[in-house]
C-alpha cells in the first residue's frame, strides 16, 4: 500500500486522537479514577461507577438504534459493543437482585446522559460519544478491569462490562472502527462537531467522576 502524500489532509480518527489526548488525560487524573484504580477506596465506589455508566449507555445505545438506519452512520453501530444488558448484570451482582431501588444516579450522570440524548441522532454527535465511550472501553477499560480485579476481589462477576467475547482481538477491531470513522465522508462543519463535541463528552465525563469523588473518599 503507499504511503499518503506528505500534506493529506489527517484522517477524522488523527483528528479526534490528537485534539482529545489533553482531555483524555484530564479524565485519566480525576482523583476518583485515581483512588479507584490505585486500590484506596472499596467496591462500592465501583458499583456507583457502574450505575452512573448505565444511564449513559442507555442514552448511547438509543441513539444508536437511531442511527442505524443512517446512510453513513449505520456504519459505526455494532451489536458487539452493546454495554447495557452487560452493565445491568453487573449491577445485579454488586447490589442484589433489588439493584434498581438500590442505585442512585448523581445529577452529572444525567446531564450527560440528557447530552447524548439531545444530540444523538446527528451523526457527527453520536460519532463523538460513541468513539469517546467504545474506544475508550477496549482501551483502557482494559486495564480498569484488571485493577478491580486486584483491588477488589471482582473476577468475571462484576466486570461484565469490560468483556466483549464477540471481539476477541481488540486492536484488529478498534482498525475496523477507526476506518468506519475515517469513512463517514463529514464534511468540513461535521468534522468541527465531531471534534468540539468529543471534548463535551469528556468534560461531562470528568464531571461524573467529580461527583463520585465527593461521595467517595480514600
Amino acid at each position: 500500500m503507499s504511503a499518503l502524500p506528505a500534506d493529506a489532509a489527517p484522517t477524522l480518527s488523527a483528528l479526534l486522537r490528537d485534539g482529545t489526548r489533553d482531555d483524555h488525560t484530564a479524565a485519566e487524573s480525576e482523583p476518583f479514577i485515581e483512588h479507584l484504580m490505585s486500590g484506596d477506596l472499596d467496591r462500592a465506589a465501583y458499583a456507583d461507577l457502574a450505575a452512573q455508566q448505565l444511564v449513559v449507555y442507555e442514552a448511547l445505545e438509543e441513539a444508536s438504534a437511531a442511527v442505524r438506519d443512517d446512510a453513513r452512520g449505520g456504519t459505526l453501530v455494532f451489536d458487539e459493543l452493546t454495554r447495557v444488558p452487560v452493565i445491568e448484570q453487573d449491577l445485579a451482582f454488586l447490589y442484589g437482585p433489588a439493584w434498581r431501588e438500590e442505585i442512585r444516579i448523581l445529577p452529572a450522570a444525567h446531564e450527560y446522559a440528557a447530552r447524548i440524548r439531545e444530540v444523538g441522532s446527528s451523526l457527527p454527535h453520536y460519532a463523538a460519544h460513541a468513539y469517546t465511550r467504545y474506544l475508550g472501553d477496549l482501551s483502557g477499560g482494559q486495564i480498569v478491569r484488571r485493577m478491580m480485579e486486584r483491588h477488589y476481589g471482582l473476577d468475571g462477576a462484576g466486570l461484565a462490562f469490560y468483556s466483549f467475547p464477540e471481539i476477541p482481538k481488540s486492536k484488529v477491531f478498534k482498525d475496523v472502527y477507526r476506518e468506519r470513522l475515517d469513512g463517514l465522508r463529514l464534511d468540513g462543519a461535521e468534522v468541527d462537531a465531531v471534534l468540539a463535541e468529543a471534548r463535551l463528552a469528556f468534560r461531562l465525563n470528568r464531571a461524573v467522576f467529580a461527583a463520585l469523588a465527593q461521595v467517595h473518599r480514600p
